[in-house]
């Protein structure tokens, strides 16, 4: 039977820093590219928003919820309709959620243990894990492994409770300690945080949680707008076994190595996505002014770069135009295939559209 961890002290005296030197440099300027670029969008937070509900369902998506953003983008539009994965829609609602009041609590306090604390309450709130001490660090021993699986046949065993503060205190100390390098610094930081597996359920996302929140509290990232998870889910297997790598073999530098990978794959990656957004969104401009032939042409723009997935009455209220005039430019939009229909009215029911550009965009 496997023994309790022990995690190393941070700050690390085995990292080759020579050896990561190529993929720190590339990982800091794919970084800074993207963070150039948001600042030079008008509205960034309209990009940013979608990218938020991408990463809250593909991080969750790591741990098994089968919720899709289209479920998510569906469900916001119609809240009421029933939907059959509400629970897993949920988790991903919470993930969201939580990142939200994160950063925002950032303002007031830096990245702690009492603010981890309260993230994983916002995380697990009233879904599965929700009884499983939520916004507590564990008291008792957890393992992981196979499904079923019993601390006797477990593959990891965490930290053991009567040293769990103790690594934490350390791992909070080292969030804060004047590193080489932050990026390198964020690797490490990640990785210690899934190790000690400090609550006994939601660790992964929490983990996750904390990798746009470092960047922007360093001021890295202006908005917290790196979502990693999109990368870690291509491949869970080797986001999986390159942890696991660390407390078996102490393979910090190919850790490292492998997350610089991600950062610097996922910038270029929504450097990309930027460029396509700003372009569609300069390339509707006149085309929406011409469709609507109204002041609030910039209104009904940025609803669609908001919601992506609405309802009529959404759409009415958000635009500002009387109901006549606001169905006139909605089957305008249609028929010059801006939005597309979800599900079309029926009953009581309304309409439910899609801004499907868009979407292609953040799925790419």
């Amino acid at each position: 039977m496997l023994q309790p961890y022990k995690p190393q002290k941070l700050p690390l005296k085995i990292i080759d820093w020579q050896s990561l030197l190529p993929e720190i440099v590339k990982a800091n300027t794919a970084l800074a590219k993207f963070d150039g670029l948001l600042e030079n969008i008008q509205n960034p937070l309209l990009f940013l928003s979608p990218l938020m509900t991408q990463e809250a369902v593909l991080s969750s998506r790591i741990e098994g919820t089968q919720a899709s953003l289209n479920d998510i983008l569906e469900y916001e539009a119609s809240p009421k309709k029933k939907h059959d994965n509400y629970n897993d829609i949920e988790e991903v609602i919470n993930y969201r959620e939580a990142l939200q009041y994160a950063t925002k609590e950032l303002e007031n306090r830096p990245i702690c243990l009492n603010l981890v604390r309260d993230i994983h309450l916002i995380l697990l709130n009233g879904v599965r894990g929700k009884n499983k001490a939520r916004g507590e660090f564990r008291r008792i021993q957890n393992w992981i492994g196979a499904s079923g699986s019993t601390i006797e046949t477990a593959t990891f065993v965490p930290p053991s409770s009567e040293i769990l503060i103790k690594s934490l205190s350390n791992w909070e100390k080292y969030c804060h300690f004047e590193e080489i390098d932050r990026l390198v610094q964020l690797a490490i930081i990640h990785a210690q945080f899934e190790i000690i597996h400090p609550f006994l359920d939601g660790n992964g996302r929490l983990g996750r949680i904390l990798i746009p929140l470092f960047l922007h509290e360093n001021n890295l990232l202006k908005y917290p707008s790196l979502y990693v998870s999109e990368f870690f889910e291509q491949d869970k297997k080797k986001y999986y076994t390159m942890l696991k790598a660390i407390s078996d073999k102490q393979s910090w530098n190919e850790w490292v190595k492998y997350f610089l990978t991600a950062i610097t794959d996922q910038a270029q990656r929504n450097t990309q996505r930027a460029k396509h957004v700003t372009g569609l969104y300069e390339k509707l401009k006149n085309e929406i002014q011409e469709i609507s032939k109204s002041r609030n042409a910039i209104q009904v723009q940025d609803f669609l770069f908001s919601k992506i997935m609405f309802e009529t009455p959404d759409f009415t209220k958000a635009s500002n135009l009387s109901k006549p005039h606001a169905a006139r430019v909605l089957k305008k939009l249609l028929e010059n295939k801006i939005v597309k229909t979800v599900s079309p009215a029926k009953g009581r029911r309304p309409a439910m559209y899609a801004f499907t550009a868009l979407l292609e965009i953040i799925e790419r």
